[in-house]
Protein backbone atom coordinates (compact mmCIF):
# COMPACT_ATOMS: atom_id res chain seq x y z
CA UNK A 1 0.00 0.00 0.00
CA UNK A 2 1.10 3.35 -0.85
CA UNK A 3 0.27 6.47 1.22
CA UNK A 4 0.60 10.06 0.41
CA UNK A 5 0.50 11.82 3.74
CA UNK A 6 0.13 16.14 4.05
CA UNK A 7 2.67 16.05 1.04
CA UNK A 8 3.77 19.55 -0.50
CA UNK A 9 6.86 20.50 -3.09
CA UNK A 10 7.94 23.76 -3.75
CA UNK A 11 10.31 25.18 -6.30
CA UNK A 12 11.86 28.00 -5.71
CA UNK A 13 12.24 29.97 -8.84
CA UNK A 14 14.23 33.36 -10.11
CA UNK A 15 10.67 34.86 -9.93
CA UNK A 16 9.74 33.56 -6.77
CA UNK A 17 8.44 30.28 -4.87
CA UNK A 18 6.28 28.18 -6.85
CA UNK A 19 3.67 25.77 -5.30
CA UNK A 20 3.56 22.61 -7.51
CA UNK A 21 2.36 20.50 -4.79
CA UNK A 22 -0.16 21.08 -1.87
CA UNK A 23 -1.41 18.96 1.17
CA UNK A 24 -1.37 15.83 -1.12
CA UNK A 25 -3.88 12.92 0.47
CA UNK A 26 -4.03 9.74 -0.93
CA UNK A 27 -3.94 5.58 -0.27
CA UNK A 28 -3.18 3.15 -3.11
CA UNK A 29 -4.13 -0.01 -2.38
CA UNK A 30 -2.52 -2.92 -3.47
CA UNK A 31 -3.50 -4.47 -6.76
CA UNK A 32 -5.00 -0.87 -8.02
CA UNK A 33 -4.61 0.72 -11.09
CA UNK A 34 -4.93 4.45 -9.59
CA UNK A 35 -5.37 7.24 -12.12
CA UNK A 36 -4.01 10.75 -11.55
CA UNK A 37 -5.17 13.06 -14.06
CA UNK A 38 -5.50 16.83 -14.05
CA UNK A 39 -4.50 19.46 -17.27
CA UNK A 40 -0.97 20.64 -17.79
CA UNK A 41 0.53 22.18 -14.60
CA UNK A 42 -1.84 20.28 -11.95
CA UNK A 43 1.14 19.10 -10.56
CA UNK A 44 0.46 15.22 -12.18
CA UNK A 45 4.27 14.96 -12.75
CA UNK A 46 5.91 16.46 -9.97
CA UNK A 47 3.60 14.20 -7.87
CA UNK A 48 4.95 10.47 -9.42
CA UNK A 49 8.57 11.72 -9.07
CA UNK A 50 7.30 12.55 -5.82
CA UNK A 51 5.94 8.98 -5.16
CA UNK A 52 9.57 7.23 -6.35
CA UNK A 53 11.52 10.57 -4.19
CA UNK A 54 13.24 11.68 -7.60
CA UNK A 55 11.60 14.97 -5.93
CA UNK A 56 12.00 15.03 -2.29
CA UNK A 57 8.62 16.76 -0.90
CA UNK A 58 8.85 20.16 0.58
CA UNK A 59 6.49 18.61 3.39
CA UNK A 60 4.98 15.33 4.31
CA UNK A 61 5.61 11.64 3.58
CA UNK A 62 5.14 8.77 1.40
CA UNK A 63 5.10 5.21 2.35
CA UNK A 64 5.16 2.19 0.76
CA UNK A 65 3.98 -0.81 2.96
CA UNK A 66 4.79 1.32 5.72
CA UNK A 67 8.24 2.25 5.60
CA UNK A 68 8.84 6.30 5.09
CA UNK A 69 10.81 6.25 2.05
CA UNK A 70 12.16 9.97 2.43
CA UNK A 71 13.80 8.58 5.72
CA UNK A 72 16.06 5.92 3.68
CA UNK A 73 19.66 5.46 3.11
CA UNK A 74 21.51 5.78 -0.39
CA UNK A 75 21.55 2.34 -0.57
CA UNK A 76 18.03 1.48 0.55
CA UNK A 77 17.00 4.11 -1.73
CA UNK A 78 18.13 2.33 -4.49
CA UNK A 79 16.92 -1.00 -3.32
CA UNK A 80 13.11 0.45 -3.59
CA UNK A 81 13.73 1.93 -6.70
CA UNK A 82 13.68 -1.77 -8.07
CA UNK A 83 10.27 -2.17 -6.60
CA UNK A 84 8.96 1.23 -7.53
CA UNK A 85 9.30 1.16 -11.22
CA UNK A 86 8.43 3.83 -14.05
CA UNK A 87 7.62 3.92 -17.94
CA UNK A 88 8.03 7.55 -19.54
CA UNK A 89 5.71 9.22 -22.55
CA UNK A 90 9.47 9.11 -24.41
CA UNK A 91 9.96 5.42 -23.90
CA UNK A 92 14.06 6.37 -22.72
CA UNK A 93 15.17 2.87 -24.50
CA UNK A 94 19.22 3.02 -25.55
CA UNK A 95 19.01 3.40 -28.61
CA UNK A 96 22.51 1.68 -29.06
CA UNK A 97 21.61 -1.63 -27.47
CA UNK A 98 18.92 -4.25 -29.09
CA UNK A 99 15.59 -5.06 -27.19
CA UNK A 100 17.17 -8.02 -25.35
CA UNK A 101 20.10 -5.58 -23.58
CA UNK A 102 17.77 -2.89 -23.03
CA UNK A 103 15.58 -5.09 -20.55
CA UNK A 104 18.81 -7.09 -19.20
CA UNK A 105 20.32 -2.83 -18.39
CA UNK A 106 18.22 -2.95 -14.68
CA UNK A 107 19.49 -6.63 -14.02
CA UNK A 108 22.76 -5.88 -14.66
CA UNK A 109 23.04 -3.23 -11.99
CA UNK A 110 21.46 -5.61 -10.10
CA UNK A 111 24.61 -7.91 -10.67
CA UNK A 112 22.24 -10.84 -11.86
CA UNK A 113 24.78 -13.45 -13.39
CA UNK A 114 24.20 -12.88 -17.10
CA UNK A 115 22.58 -16.29 -18.27
CA UNK A 116 19.87 -15.59 -15.94
CA UNK A 117 19.58 -12.18 -17.11
CA UNK A 118 19.17 -13.49 -20.71
CA UNK A 119 16.44 -15.86 -19.34
CA UNK A 120 14.90 -13.22 -17.54
CA UNK A 121 15.12 -10.78 -20.55
CA UNK A 122 13.75 -13.24 -22.92
CA UNK A 123 10.60 -14.21 -20.47
CA UNK A 124 9.86 -10.62 -20.71
CA UNK A 125 9.74 -10.14 -24.32
CA UNK A 126 7.23 -13.15 -24.11
CA UNK A 127 5.26 -11.31 -21.78
CA UNK A 128 5.35 -8.30 -23.48
CA UNK A 129 4.43 -9.78 -27.24
CA UNK A 130 8.11 -9.01 -28.05
CA UNK A 131 9.22 -12.63 -28.44
CA UNK A 132 10.60 -12.20 -32.05
CA UNK A 133 12.68 -8.67 -31.27
CA UNK A 134 15.15 -9.28 -28.93
CA UNK A 135 17.50 -8.74 -31.60
CA UNK A 136 16.15 -5.31 -32.91
CA UNK A 137 17.12 -1.95 -32.03
CA UNK A 138 14.75 0.67 -30.56
CA UNK A 139 15.18 2.69 -33.99
CA UNK A 140 13.31 -0.52 -35.79
CA UNK A 141 10.57 -0.65 -33.74
CA UNK A 142 6.98 1.78 -33.81
CA UNK A 143 5.93 3.19 -30.91
CA UNK A 144 4.07 1.13 -29.52
CA UNK A 145 5.93 -1.70 -29.84
CA UNK A 146 8.96 0.45 -28.11
CA UNK A 147 6.52 1.26 -25.08
CA UNK A 148 5.76 -2.89 -25.03
CA UNK A 149 10.11 -2.89 -24.69
CA UNK A 150 10.02 -0.50 -21.95
CA UNK A 151 7.49 -2.23 -20.03
CA UNK A 152 8.79 -5.28 -20.24
CA UNK A 153 12.60 -3.44 -18.91
CA UNK A 154 10.64 -2.09 -15.85
CA UNK A 155 9.41 -5.09 -14.87
CA UNK A 156 13.04 -7.15 -14.99
CA UNK A 157 13.12 -6.76 -11.22
CA UNK A 158 10.00 -7.81 -10.26
CA UNK A 159 8.41 -4.34 -8.74
CA UNK A 160 5.46 -3.73 -6.68
CA UNK A 161 4.50 -0.65 -8.08
CA UNK A 162 4.54 0.62 -11.51
CA UNK A 163 4.64 4.10 -12.26
CA UNK A 164 3.31 5.72 -15.68
CA UNK A 165 3.51 9.02 -16.72
CA UNK A 166 1.87 9.82 -20.06
CA UNK A 167 2.91 6.53 -21.19
CA UNK A 168 0.73 6.65 -23.81
CA UNK A 169 0.72 10.11 -24.89
CA UNK A 170 3.13 9.78 -27.90
CA UNK A 171 0.69 7.06 -29.04
CA UNK A 172 -1.99 6.89 -31.54
CA UNK A 173 -5.79 5.76 -30.28
CA UNK A 174 -5.31 2.18 -31.40
CA UNK A 175 -1.78 1.48 -29.73
CA UNK A 176 -2.54 3.23 -26.70
CA UNK A 177 -5.23 0.63 -26.26
CA UNK A 178 -3.08 -2.30 -26.72
CA UNK A 179 -0.95 -0.85 -24.29
CA UNK A 180 -3.44 -0.38 -21.38
CA UNK A 181 -4.79 -3.77 -22.34
CA UNK A 182 -1.36 -4.95 -21.54
CA UNK A 183 -1.19 -3.11 -18.33
CA UNK A 184 -4.15 -4.02 -17.40
CA UNK A 185 -3.30 -7.67 -18.04
CA UNK A 186 0.14 -7.06 -15.90
CA UNK A 187 -1.19 -6.08 -13.17
CA UNK A 188 -4.05 -8.85 -12.93
CA UNK A 189 -1.69 -11.63 -13.47
CA UNK A 190 1.32 -10.29 -11.10
CA UNK A 191 -0.88 -8.73 -8.66
CA UNK A 192 1.49 -5.20 -9.45
CA UNK A 193 -0.19 -1.84 -8.59
CA UNK A 194 0.03 0.56 -10.99
CA UNK A 195 -0.20 4.21 -10.62
CA UNK A 196 -1.91 6.15 -14.19
CA UNK A 197 -0.40 9.62 -14.73
CA UNK A 198 -2.33 11.47 -17.42
CA UNK A 199 -4.41 14.36 -18.84
CA UNK A 200 -6.84 11.77 -20.62
CA UNK A 201 -9.63 10.65 -19.16
CA UNK A 202 -10.35 8.23 -21.76
CA UNK A 203 -7.33 6.25 -20.26
CA UNK A 204 -8.30 6.75 -16.67
CA UNK A 205 -11.66 5.06 -18.05
CA UNK A 206 -10.58 2.25 -19.81
CA UNK A 207 -8.34 0.46 -17.06
CA UNK A 208 -8.19 2.62 -13.45
CA UNK A 209 -10.26 1.33 -10.65
CA UNK A 210 -10.02 4.59 -8.58
CA UNK A 211 -8.86 7.99 -9.35
CA UNK A 212 -7.76 11.75 -8.12
CA UNK A 213 -8.00 14.94 -9.71
CA UNK A 214 -5.32 17.53 -9.81
CA UNK A 215 -5.82 20.73 -10.24
CA UNK A 216 -3.06 23.86 -9.52
CA UNK A 217 -1.50 21.03 -7.52
CA UNK A 218 -4.14 20.15 -4.86
CA UNK A 219 -6.95 17.23 -5.33
CA UNK A 220 -9.93 18.51 -6.02
CA UNK A 221 -11.94 15.06 -6.09
CA UNK A 222 -10.94 11.57 -5.33
CA UNK A 223 -12.69 8.20 -5.63
CA UNK A 224 -14.24 5.07 -7.64
CA UNK A 225 -13.89 5.61 -11.43
CA UNK A 226 -17.63 4.96 -12.03
CA UNK A 227 -18.45 7.51 -9.25
CA UNK A 228 -16.30 10.08 -10.90
CA UNK A 229 -17.51 9.40 -14.23
CA UNK A 230 -21.28 9.45 -13.30
CA UNK A 231 -21.58 12.16 -11.29
CA UNK A 232 -18.39 14.68 -10.85
CA UNK A 233 -18.39 17.23 -8.23
CA UNK A 234 -15.51 19.75 -8.86
CA UNK A 235 -15.31 22.28 -11.36
CA UNK A 236 -11.72 20.41 -12.97
CA UNK A 237 -14.23 17.15 -12.93
CA UNK A 238 -16.72 18.37 -14.63
CA UNK A 239 -14.06 19.64 -18.03
CA UNK A 240 -12.35 16.27 -17.98
CA UNK A 241 -15.46 13.92 -18.03
CA UNK A 242 -17.35 16.71 -20.32
CA UNK A 243 -15.16 18.67 -21.91
CA UNK A 244 -17.50 19.53 -24.51
CA UNK A 245 -20.33 20.58 -22.36
CA UNK A 246 -18.73 24.25 -21.83
CA UNK A 247 -18.81 24.89 -25.94
CA UNK A 248 -22.61 23.59 -25.53
CA UNK A 249 -23.36 26.73 -23.52
CA UNK A 250 -22.10 28.87 -26.08
CA UNK A 251 -24.84 27.92 -28.06
CA UNK A 252 -27.74 29.37 -25.36
CA UNK A 253 -30.38 31.22 -27.49
CA UNK A 254 -33.22 31.28 -25.14
CA UNK A 255 -34.81 33.37 -23.06
CA UNK A 256 -34.24 31.39 -19.49
CA UNK A 257 -31.32 29.57 -19.98
CA UNK A 258 -32.75 26.71 -18.54
CA UNK A 259 -30.19 23.53 -18.42
CA UNK A 260 -30.67 20.19 -16.90
CA UNK A 261 -27.83 17.90 -17.51
CA UNK A 262 -28.87 14.37 -17.37
CA UNK A 263 -26.62 11.35 -16.31
CA UNK A 264 -27.32 7.95 -17.55
CA UNK A 265 -26.20 4.65 -15.93
CA UNK A 266 -26.87 1.57 -17.73
CA UNK A 267 -27.28 0.79 -21.75
CA UNK A 268 -31.24 0.33 -21.17
CA UNK A 269 -31.77 4.15 -19.62
CA UNK A 270 -29.01 4.86 -22.06
CA UNK A 271 -30.69 4.31 -25.23
CA UNK A 272 -34.15 4.69 -24.30
CA UNK A 273 -35.68 7.55 -26.43
CA UNK A 274 -35.97 10.03 -23.41
CA UNK A 275 -36.21 12.91 -25.71
CA UNK A 276 -38.68 12.05 -28.43
CA UNK A 277 -41.10 10.74 -25.70
CA UNK A 278 -40.96 13.88 -23.40
CA UNK A 279 -41.65 15.91 -26.81
CA UNK A 280 -44.69 14.07 -27.57
CA UNK A 281 -46.09 13.44 -23.97
CA UNK A 282 -45.51 16.45 -22.42
CA UNK A 283 -44.95 18.10 -25.64
CA UNK A 284 -41.64 19.52 -24.58
CA UNK A 285 -39.00 19.70 -27.30
CA UNK A 286 -35.49 19.99 -25.25
CA UNK A 287 -32.77 21.40 -27.16
CA UNK A 288 -29.39 18.73 -27.17
CA UNK A 289 -26.47 21.36 -26.20
CA UNK A 290 -24.17 18.61 -25.63
CA UNK A 291 -23.88 14.91 -25.22
CA UNK A 292 -21.06 12.50 -24.15
CA UNK A 293 -21.74 8.22 -23.40
CA UNK A 294 -18.36 6.34 -22.57
CA UNK A 295 -18.43 2.30 -21.90
CA UNK A 296 -16.73 1.45 -18.37
CA UNK A 297 -17.05 -2.32 -16.91
CA UNK A 298 -19.53 -3.27 -19.59
CA UNK A 299 -21.95 -0.50 -18.53
CA UNK A 300 -22.99 2.58 -20.50
CA UNK A 301 -22.37 5.51 -18.93
CA UNK A 302 -22.80 9.20 -20.40
CA UNK A 303 -24.32 12.26 -20.16
CA UNK A 304 -26.82 15.22 -21.93
CA UNK A 305 -26.47 18.58 -21.47
CA UNK A 306 -30.32 20.40 -22.45
CA UNK A 307 -31.78 23.56 -22.57
CA UNK A 308 -35.81 23.37 -21.36
CA UNK A 309 -37.34 25.90 -23.51
CA UNK A 310 -39.90 28.10 -22.00
CA UNK A 311 -40.38 28.93 -18.35
CA UNK A 312 -40.38 27.72 -14.79
CA UNK A 313 -43.39 25.76 -15.17
CA UNK A 314 -41.83 23.79 -18.59
CA UNK A 315 -38.73 23.07 -16.55
CA UNK A 316 -40.80 21.60 -13.75
CA UNK A 317 -42.75 19.15 -15.94
CA UNK A 318 -39.05 18.07 -17.94
CA UNK A 319 -37.51 16.79 -14.80
CA UNK A 320 -40.51 15.68 -13.32
CA UNK A 321 -40.58 13.31 -16.25
CA UNK A 322 -37.35 12.56 -16.86
CA UNK A 323 -36.60 12.00 -13.33
CA UNK A 324 -39.21 8.77 -13.99
CA UNK A 325 -36.92 7.06 -15.69
CA UNK A 326 -35.08 4.18 -13.97
CA UNK A 327 -30.85 4.80 -13.82
CA UNK A 328 -31.35 8.35 -15.03
CA UNK A 329 -29.85 11.47 -12.55
CA UNK A 330 -31.62 14.67 -13.47
CA UNK A 331 -29.31 17.90 -12.26
CA UNK A 332 -31.15 21.06 -12.85
CA UNK A 333 -27.82 22.80 -14.09
CA UNK A 334 -29.14 26.25 -14.03
CA UNK A 335 -25.58 27.92 -12.50
CA UNK A 336 -23.43 25.37 -14.81
CA UNK A 337 -22.08 28.50 -16.64
CA UNK A 338 -21.03 29.82 -14.34
CA UNK A 339 -19.73 26.68 -12.28
CA UNK A 340 -17.71 26.27 -15.57
CA UNK A 341 -16.12 30.42 -14.98
CA UNK A 342 -18.39 31.24 -18.02
CA UNK A 343 -21.22 33.53 -18.32
CA UNK A 344 -24.34 32.05 -19.92
CA UNK A 345 -23.02 33.41 -23.41
CA UNK A 346 -19.42 31.92 -23.08
CA UNK A 347 -17.75 34.55 -22.63
CA UNK A 348 -15.08 34.40 -20.14
CA UNK A 349 -16.22 36.44 -16.13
Amino acid sequence: MIEISNLSKSFVTASGTVDALRNINLTIHDGDIYGIIGMSGAGKSTLVRCINMLERPTEGNVRLDGVDLGSLSKKKMQEMRHHVTMIFQSFNLLMQRNCLQNIMLPLKLTHMPKDQAVKRATELLATVGMADKAKAYPAQLSGGQQQRIAIARALATDPKVLLCDEATSALDPKTTHDILTLIREINQKLGITVIVITHQMSVVQEICNRVAILENGTVVEEGDVSEVFSNPKARATKRLVYPDMSAGIETLGTEHNQMVRLVFQGAEAATKPLLASMAMECRIAANILSATTRTLDGKVYGTMLLNIPGGPEELARAVQYLSGTGNVRVQVESEYAQQMGQTPTGEEE
